[in-house]
């Protein structure tokens, strides 16, 4: 599953069928803030999501960023995979 980061509209994408779903993101003060997760029904059930939010994190610890996160899809994705939470900033976030 190919995601790119489309720096312009600060969102990781994939694209299937003519149709994009997407991660909202936004840099804040020293943080990356994932904000929203779209996934069209047409791609519900294929891991997009989860693809998403495993590229936004890759993405902040190769920018050496603390991730805030907002979108409750993401929140819930950090809960499956705690070896993430130490990329948490603790100071937004202190029980994710």
């Amino acid at each position: 599953m190919e995601i790119i980061n489309n720096e312009t509209n600060l969102q990781f994408e994939y694209r299937e069928g003519g149709e994009i779903a997407r991660l909202e993101y936004r840099f804040y003060k020293k943080d990356i803030a994932l904000m929203h997760t779209v996934v069209p029904d047409s791609m519900m059930g294929k891991g997009v999501a989860s693809a998403l939010a495993e590229q936004a994190f890759a993405f902040a610890k190769a920018k050496n960023k603390k991730v805030m996160v907002y979108c409750p899809f993401v929140a819930k994705y950090v809960q499956k995979h705690p070896e993430l939470k130490n990329q948490i900033d603790r100071d937004y976030h202190p029980n994710l």
